[in-house]
Protein backbone atom coordinates (compact mmCIF):
# COMPACT_ATOMS: atom_id res chain seq x y z
CA UNK A 1 0.00 0.00 0.00
CA UNK A 2 1.37 3.80 -0.37
CA UNK A 3 -0.10 5.05 2.35
CA UNK A 4 -2.44 7.29 1.08
CA UNK A 5 -6.05 5.76 -0.42
CA UNK A 6 -7.21 7.05 -3.43
CA UNK A 7 -9.87 9.95 -2.49
CA UNK A 8 -13.69 8.83 -2.78
CA UNK A 9 -16.61 9.90 -4.59
CA UNK A 10 -17.53 12.66 -2.12
CA UNK A 11 -13.68 13.92 -1.82
CA UNK A 12 -13.77 14.52 -5.58
CA UNK A 13 -17.19 15.46 -6.14
CA UNK A 14 -16.15 18.26 -3.64
CA UNK A 15 -12.93 19.44 -4.69
CA UNK A 16 -14.67 19.24 -7.86
CA UNK A 17 -17.51 21.59 -7.07
CA UNK A 18 -14.77 23.99 -5.19
CA UNK A 19 -12.91 24.15 -9.08
CA UNK A 20 -16.18 25.80 -10.79
CA UNK A 21 -14.79 29.22 -11.73
CA UNK A 22 -17.30 32.63 -10.65
CA UNK A 23 -19.67 32.70 -13.76
CA UNK A 24 -19.91 29.73 -15.00
CA UNK A 25 -22.03 26.66 -13.66
CA UNK A 26 -21.81 22.90 -13.98
CA UNK A 27 -24.19 20.10 -14.23
CA UNK A 28 -24.60 17.37 -11.65
CA UNK A 29 -24.03 14.42 -14.48
CA UNK A 30 -20.78 16.71 -14.98
CA UNK A 31 -19.96 16.34 -11.88
CA UNK A 32 -20.65 12.97 -11.01
CA UNK A 33 -18.56 12.18 -14.97
CA UNK A 34 -15.09 13.76 -13.98
CA UNK A 35 -15.25 11.95 -11.01
CA UNK A 36 -16.01 8.98 -12.20
CA UNK A 37 -19.01 8.08 -11.93
CA UNK A 38 -21.18 8.98 -14.57
CA UNK A 39 -24.26 7.71 -13.40
CA UNK A 40 -24.13 8.97 -10.00
CA UNK A 41 -25.86 12.73 -10.75
CA UNK A 42 -28.45 12.22 -8.25
CA UNK A 43 -26.03 11.03 -5.76
CA UNK A 44 -23.92 14.70 -6.63
CA UNK A 45 -27.38 16.30 -5.26
CA UNK A 46 -27.07 14.78 -2.17
CA UNK A 47 -23.41 15.04 -1.65
CA UNK A 48 -24.10 19.12 -2.22
CA UNK A 49 -27.01 18.65 0.12
CA UNK A 50 -25.04 17.78 2.76
CA UNK A 51 -21.93 19.44 1.72
CA UNK A 52 -19.02 21.07 4.13
CA UNK A 53 -19.67 24.84 4.12
CA UNK A 54 -16.69 25.67 1.98
CA UNK A 55 -18.64 23.68 -0.73
CA UNK A 56 -22.11 25.12 0.16
CA UNK A 57 -20.82 28.27 -0.80
CA UNK A 58 -20.71 27.28 -4.15
CA UNK A 59 -22.97 24.57 -4.55
CA UNK A 60 -25.80 27.17 -6.43
CA UNK A 61 -23.03 26.56 -9.54
CA UNK A 62 -24.46 23.53 -9.72
CA UNK A 63 -27.50 22.79 -12.29
CA UNK A 64 -29.07 20.14 -13.36
CA UNK A 65 -28.55 19.13 -17.73
CA UNK A 66 -31.28 21.74 -18.92
CA UNK A 67 -29.51 24.59 -16.75
CA UNK A 68 -32.69 24.80 -14.59
CA UNK A 69 -32.23 25.35 -11.02
CA UNK A 70 -33.30 22.30 -9.03
CA UNK A 71 -31.31 22.91 -5.85
CA UNK A 72 -33.78 25.42 -4.23
CA UNK A 73 -34.92 22.73 -1.34
CA UNK A 74 -31.60 23.19 -0.32
CA UNK A 75 -31.29 27.12 -1.19
CA UNK A 76 -35.15 27.64 -0.10
CA UNK A 77 -36.33 29.02 -3.47
CA UNK A 78 -34.89 29.06 -6.62
CA UNK A 79 -34.98 32.65 -6.67
CA UNK A 80 -32.06 32.71 -4.42
CA UNK A 81 -29.93 30.36 -6.80
CA UNK A 82 -30.56 32.74 -9.11
CA UNK A 83 -30.07 36.00 -7.60
CA UNK A 84 -26.09 34.21 -6.02
CA UNK A 85 -25.78 33.17 -10.04
CA UNK A 86 -26.52 36.85 -11.60
CA UNK A 87 -24.24 38.43 -9.05
CA UNK A 88 -21.91 36.54 -10.59
CA UNK A 89 -22.92 37.58 -14.14
CA UNK A 90 -24.90 34.41 -15.15
CA UNK A 91 -27.38 35.29 -17.69
CA UNK A 92 -30.68 32.82 -18.04
CA UNK A 93 -32.81 31.79 -20.98
CA UNK A 94 -35.83 31.68 -18.71
CA UNK A 95 -36.81 32.70 -15.19
CA UNK A 96 -35.04 29.52 -13.25
CA UNK A 97 -32.91 28.45 -16.28
CA UNK A 98 -29.26 29.20 -16.82
CA UNK A 99 -27.95 30.23 -20.13
CA UNK A 100 -25.88 27.09 -20.87
CA UNK A 101 -24.15 28.46 -24.12
CA UNK A 102 -22.68 30.95 -22.51
CA UNK A 103 -21.77 29.83 -18.83
CA UNK A 104 -21.69 25.82 -18.68
CA UNK A 105 -18.10 24.63 -17.28
CA UNK A 106 -17.14 21.09 -17.86
CA UNK A 107 -14.20 20.15 -15.51
CA UNK A 108 -13.32 17.60 -18.31
CA UNK A 109 -12.04 20.25 -20.18
CA UNK A 110 -9.70 21.63 -17.96
CA UNK A 111 -7.11 19.98 -16.62
CA UNK A 112 -6.80 19.58 -12.47
CA UNK A 113 -4.74 22.16 -10.92
CA UNK A 114 -1.23 20.44 -9.57
CA UNK A 115 -0.52 20.55 -5.84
Amino acid sequence: MSGREPPDFAERVYALVRRIPPGRVTTYGRIARAAGAARSARMVGWLLHHSPPDVSAVAHRVVNRNGELTGGWAWGHPAVMRALLEDEGVTFVDEYQVDLEKHLWDPLDEPEPAG
